[in-house]
């Protein structure tokens, strides 16, 4: 019997890409399913495809909490903060553009964590995922507002991981590079000079995190050379930036 039998799970942000890989995961392990996006018609599309383990909840991320734990008669066993934006620009960015991404990358995973951890904490047990990025460990070139606050997500998965795991919750973070969803497409130029060549099916990262979650694993790689690119940047961090600078210069000049 799977681990995740009976398991009740939230996913945001799954109406198609990862988190509906995530979805369907869940579904196939036994567990019920909320299937979150602010698009109502694409929740409910991924809820009717996977079939009755699975219950459409549409709406903003950041307000789920609640009305999933109703839908799925009272508890949330595992959450899965995977809704994101792909916030493009520098520092120039306008500031709606950068209150976004910090609104919906971040501050979505420090309420959905406020409205979880006290029944978490009181039953001694529960399982956070952070769908990061591997921008969060490393940061991907003409994506600020992306990058900055991706690091902010992985920040916060962190301090949640060292400050709850003896009481039972579990954290993982998920870091992919390119995955072959609308937000890779929306990378434009960058993501096809940075991302692409590399880029893996949905389904990948899902079965990342399920290896990972059996290992007890914090940090979720499922491009394993990520782990030597964030070793690079914390022990040689001139050289690393020296290289991230070649490839700016390069995107700059296509």
């Amino acid at each position: 019997m799977s681990a995740y039998q009976d398991q009740r799970v939230v996913v945001t942000g799954a109406g198609g890409g990862i988190g509906e890989a995530l979805a369907r995961r869940f579904a196939a392990e036994g567990a019920t399913v909320v299937v979150n996006d602010l698009d109502p018609a694409k929740a409910a599309a991924v809820a009717d495809g996977i079939g009755p383990r699975a219950i459409a909840v549409p709406g903003d991320a950041s307000a789920v909490v609640e009305r999933a734990r109703e839908a799925l008669g009272g508890t949330v066993d595992v959450y899965c903060a995977n809704a994101g934006l792909a916030s493009g620009g520098d520092a120039f960015a306008d500031e709606g553009v950068w209150e976004a991404a910090w609104d919906v990358n971040v501050m979505a995973h420090v309420r959905a964590a406020r409205a979880l951890l006290p029944h978490w904490l009181e039953r001694g047990s529960g399982r956070f995922v952070s769908t990061v990025s591997a921008a969060g460990l490393l940061t991907m070139i003409g994506a600020a507002p992306y990058s900055v606050t991706k690091h902010g997500a992985l920040a916060f998965a962190e301090w949640l991981s060292l400050t709850y795991r003896h009481r039972g919750v579990e954290v993982h973070a998920i870091c992919p590079q390119g995955v072959r969803t609308d937000m890779l497409t929306a990378a434009g130029s960058a993501g096809e000079l940075v991302l692409a060549p590399t880029a893996i099916e949905p389904e990948a990262v899902a079965d990342a995190l399920f290896d990972g979650m059996e290992k007890g694993r914090f940090l979720i790689l499922p491009h394993p050379e990520v782990a030597d690119y964030y070793a690079a940047r914390a022990t040689e961090p001139d050289r690393w930036l020296t290289g991230m600078n070649h490839l700016q210069r390069k995107w700059e000049a296509r």
